[in-house]
């Protein structure tokens, strides 16, 4: 992984750490159901990183996140899944 995240420079704090949720095998839109009940159940200032291996969910979730008022921190490809970081 590269040595930045969601767009800081390294060396910055990178905030506390995530809760993890495996959506992998989930498909799009009912990762982001789960993803969002779980958000909604956690604190404001937390995060959640979704483990996902739908290629549509690397578009469609990090859209419906910043509609729905979360911060999209990280998204990175981890071979043939991908972490998505999400702030609430």
């Amino acid at each position: 992984m590269s040595g930045t995240r969601g767009g800081l420079a390294a060396g910055l704090p990178d905030g506390p750490a995530a809760e993890r949720m495996d959506l992998v095998g989930v498909r799009c839109p009912l990762n982001w159901a789960r993803a969002k009940v779980r958000l909604e159940d956690m604190a404001p200032g937390t995060r959640l990183a979704l483990i996902v291996d739908d290629p549509r969910a690397v578009r469609d979730i990090p859209r419906a996140a910043e509609a729905h008022g979360h911060s999209v921190v990280d998204v990175v490809s981890e071979g043939e899944r991908w972490r998505i970081e999400i702030e609430r």
